[in-house]
């Protein structure tokens, strides 16, 4: 090579080292255009990694097919293994599973029998993360402690973060909130404190905010979203194909803490920025949109969201069926939750359940069927056991039951809802719950009690932005005495 040459492929070599990612890009795809600069498998490797980042999906996966067959004719096993590994990776994401099965399977040919190495571990990984998904914990278990196993002898601190999230995903699955909570601890505190590759740190981000949320720990999503964004603002040259996903959970977050043009933009923003690898992330954020836009009293906006949702493959639910409860039609509610309750399936959380049981219940109060109100609200309660979100939606449920079945005793378990609520900052669901507490007040004898409960319901409505709410709120105080 002559001196120009090699100063190119040094200089294209060393961006993608210090993953900046637009420069590699540019030098890499200069280089691969001139025949006398040929890319090496390890150059091209680098060019489907600087390709992603840079929103060119097309020409990653070009570029990684390309390495694999480098690979395969050096007699490269490991690199050729690795290289079907991403291939396998990104042929799911781009929703093309037989595709992707197929490279998963080729990196298993390269892989299996050879002695231990790292790329074995993204091998185990992914059975981890398969076997979680089929609800297989011991598999999962044993899959993520290969993964560790083979991450320390190799000493890279991106798999190792890897392994601890995979088992950490298996004992969430399992029940085994506080030590599956303490891994993902320590994966995320690795990625927060830049120990990890931009694209581990992204990926971790991207898996741990989606089971914090998952496993209701409202708390570390408001700290990880935060962390997330800031991580995304710092990337090189701005692009960075995590944003829009780290952005619909933030999205998520806000809404619960009542901060709802917030979320609505940051909702509609991740939409436009989810790459097309990414759409459940887009189909989440349209949900969030649908949500606020609902409970704003905008139910033509709402619907489109969630009918976006739905394109992306997203069963939009419990929005839409509390949509139609707003409309007036509780049967339609009823029917589409069954349907969503049915449908859910081991990758879901505890946290999408309960939600759908929440508003199952709501629905089977307004049809009448006290009878599967109360089935609801009791698998609801079973499940939160003394998880702080998920008990303030049980309690919230197993109180709108009481009022209706028993009227005495839905005063103490509201209260402590309430409570829960007001615990956790979210103000919608708090203000939601003291309409209830009104009823069970004027139910009582207690005008004055039922009073201050709507005056306070109605105000936390008003400043949310909830008109419906805040209307009926003021409806009913004004049909109290001395109103």
């Amino acid at each position: 090579m002559s001196a120009p040459v090699v100063d190119r492929a040094g200089r294209a070599r060393d961006a993608a080292a210090h993953e900046r990612w637009a420069e590699a890009y540019a030098l890499l795809h200069a280089r691969d255009r001139h025949p006398d600069e040929p890319l090496t498998a390890g150059d091209l490797a680098a060019l489907s990694d600087a390709a992603w980042w840079t929103g060119h999906l097309d020409e990653s996966v070009a570029a990684r097919l390309r390495a694999h067959s480098a690979h395969v004719a050096a007699g490269d096993h490991r690199g050729a293994g690795a290289a079907a590994w991403w291939l396998h990776h990104e042929y799911a994401g781009l929703g093309r599973p037989a595709v992707a099965a197929g490279w998963l399977h080729r990196a298993h040919h390269h892989l299996d029998g050879l002695p231990p190495c790292p790329e074995q571990s993204l091998l185990a990984w992914t059975d981890a993360e398969e076997a979680t998904a089929r609800g297989d914990g011991p598999a999962a278990l044993a899959a993520a402690a290969r993964t560790t196993r083979l991450a320390e002898d190799s000493g890279s601190p991106d798999l190792l973060a890897l392994g601890r999230q995979a088992a950490s995903d298996a004992l969430l699955a399992r029940g085994r909130r506080a030590e599956g909570l303490a891994l993902l601890d320590e994966a995320v505190r690795a990625a927060a404190a830049g120990e990890l590759s931009g694209l581990c740190t992204g990926r971790l981000y991207a898996l741990a905010l989606t089971r914090c949320m998952e496993a209701a720990e409202l708390g570390r999503a408001v700290e990880w979203t935060r962390a997330a964004m800031e991580w995304c603002a710092t990337t090189d040259g701005g692009e960075n194909p995590f944003r829009g996903v780290c952005r619909a959970h933030r999205a998520e977050v806000l809404d619960l803490l009542g901060q709802w043009t917030a979320a609505e933009e940051e909702a509609l923003r991740a939409c436009r920025e989810a790459p097309l690898d990414s759409l459940e992330a887009a189909a989440a954020a349209y949900c969030a949109a649908g949500d606020v836009q609902r409970r704003q009293g905008r139910p033509d906006e709402a619907a489109r969201s969630y009918a976006h949702a739905h394109d992306l493959g997203r069963l939009p639910q419990p929005g839409l069926a509390l949509l139609r409860l707003a409309q007036g039609r509780p049967e339609a509610a009823a029917a589409g939750l069954r349907l969503a309750l049915a449908c859910q399936d081991a990758r879901h959380g505890p946290l999408t359940r309960a939600r759908l049981l929440a508003a199952a219940t709501e629905a089977a109060l307004a049809t009448g069927a006290v009878r599967d109100a109360a089935d609801a609200a009791a698998e609801l309660d079973v499940l939160a056991g003394d998880v702080p979100l998920l008990r303030a939606l049980a309690d919230t449920a197993a109180g709108a039951v009481a009022l209706v079945a028993v009227p005495g005793a839905a005063p103490p378990v509201l209260r402590r809802a309430l409570d829960g609520w007001l615990r956790l900052r979210v103000p919608y669901e708090a203000a939601r719950v003291r309409t209830l507490l009104a009823a069970a007040d004027r139910a009582a004898g207690d005008q004055e009690g039922a009073r201050r409960e709507l005056a306070a319901a109605r105000d936390g409505f008003e400043r949310l932005g909830a008109g419906p709410d805040a209307r009926r709120a003021a409806a009913r105080l004004d049909t109290l005495p001395g109103g």
